[in-house]
């Protein structure tokens, strides 16, 4: 079983840019959503797809499985997809000691948002916050992209 440990960030400015990789344009919708678990198929680049199940509600710390799927597959479940598939493209910034940001700027119907979160090993890691970062919302349901793709804030 995969488990993933995340905080996430408003970002502040664009000064992470320049330790930026050229970015991932991702199209990203959610199959299934609840307050505890979430079903979720993502295109990167239109070249590849994954299949993505979260269980354990927005917590710091949940299960996370993620299963490569054929392109096709995903533009076909996009359209079965909760309110509106998610436009973004993803960079990721080297953060120090191995670890990485990934800086999301969403476009569509959220252009202009712009956040960042980090994967981390442990609840208790500590990181280094970048200058760019602004302030956290890890938890906070506005920024779920679930929320993001269906509209609304979840219970």
């Amino acid at each position: 079983m995969g488990h993933e440990i995340e905080r996430k960030f408003l970002v502040r400015d664009d000064s992470w840019k320049s330790s930026a990789d050229k970015g991932t344009q991702i199209l990203q919708g959610y199959l299934a959503l609840d307050d505890r678990r979430e079903v979720r198929v993502r295109i990167m680049d239109r070249s590849t797809a994954k299949l993505t199940i979260k269980a354990g509600g927005a917590k710091l710390s949940r299960a996370e499985f993620e299963y490569a799927i054929p392109v096709e597959d995903a533009e076909r479940l996009i359209r079965l997809c909760i309110g509106s598939p998610l436009e973004k493209t993803r960079y990721r910034v080297p953060a120090g000691h191995g670890m990485v940001w990934e800086v999301d700027r969403f476009a569509g119907h959220h252009a202009g948002l712009v956040l960042a979160e980090i994967e981390l090993d442990d609840e208790a890691s500590v990181f280094e916050k970048p200058e760019w970062l602004g302030q956290e919302v890890t938890g906070d349901p506005a920024y779920y992209n679930a929320s993001l793709a269906v509209g609304h804030r979840m219970a």
